[in-house]
């Protein structure tokens, strides 16, 4: 679904306006990356699918890229979805508010979901740092290095953090209402 809602409250100059605008070109630079890991993912599945049903050959790699491809799209699509507001959000309660009381309930809720975000990234860097230094493996038949399929969580929860952020600063931090 495409972002609706108005942007003139979106400060045009300055240092929030230049976040908010960075943000955003950075989450639709992830979206394109998504979109790129995702088509790989399912070229893989069909590669998969010829050698296997085809040409009645086992295959090594292909499962575990197309998930690791699937699941960076994922990951990578997340800040670009918030931004939109693609998100599923329940806002019954706000709406039906209105006002104040609804703004101050949809801070506190990004809030909270800002508090994950940084929590997950703090996690996410932990453990792909944990992966590189100590040479971890996926351990499959193929077993390539783990590090790199945990790249993209890294990434993608620290812009979904810096996303959010740039939607508190934008003062629409519920998109689903605004639509």
């Amino acid at each position: 679904m495409a972002h609706t809602s108005s942007h003139s409250s979106l400060p045009k100059r300055g240092v929030t306006g230049g976040y908010i605008h960075l943000m955003d070109k950075m989450s639709g630079g992830l979206a394109v990356l998504a979109a790129i890991a995702l088509g790989a993912g399912v070229l893989a599945v069909c590669h998969m699918v010829f050698m296997r049903y085809v040409l009645d050959q086992s295959t090594v790699w292909q499962t575990e890229f197309a998930v690791f491809s699937v699941t960076a799209a994922m990951l990578l699509g997340a800040p670009y979805v918030l931004m939109t507001g693609g998100h599923v959000a329940v806002t019954v309660l706000p709406d039906a508010l209105g006002g104040r009381l609804r703004k101050a309930m949809l801070l506190i809720a990004s809030l909270v979901g800002l508090s994950f975000c940084i929590a997950l990234t703090y996690g996410a860097w932990l453990y792909l740092l944990e992966a590189w230094h100590g040479g971890w493996t996926t351990g499959t038949v193929w077993n390539p290095p783990l590090w790199p399929a945990l790249l993209p969580m890294a990434i993608g929860a620290s812009l979904l953090s810096l996303q959010y952020v740039a939607e508190i600063l934008r003062g629409e931090s519920e998109h689903g209402s605004s639509h």
